[in-house]
């Protein structure tokens, strides 16, 4: 595969990241996951570039990225849960009881 080939994949995963975030924004779980899809479009991108300029920089982001990846996941889970335990409800537009 070609370098190109993993740049549309990448290209691919963001757009899709990109197109649930726009389309739906009433569910935090699905809001979550597209940003995962996001982070995993540009640690796509950091790999591929880093095999084909056989330098190893891109790969020691892509553990920055998965470490921050993994937190952002767990807080933002545990958010959630408070909030649903408080609310009764995921949906963002219900979601007011934030507003100061």
């Amino acid at each position: 595969m070609s370098l190109v080939d993993y740049l549309i994949f990448s290209a691919f995963l963001f757009c899709t990241g990109m197109a649930g975030i726009y389309i739906n924004r009433k569910n935090v779980i699905v809001l979550l996951m597209c940003m995962e899809l996001i982070l995993l479009a540009v640690n796509t991108n950091f790999i591929a570039f880093s095999h084909f300029l056989q330098n190893q920089v891109g790969e020691v982001f892509v553990f920055f990225i998965l470490t921050v990846a993994a937190a952002e996941a767990a807080i933002g889970l545990a958010i959630l849960v408070t909030l649903f335990r408080r609310c009764q409800t995921i949906d963002v537009e219900k979601l007011d009881s934030l507003k100061g």
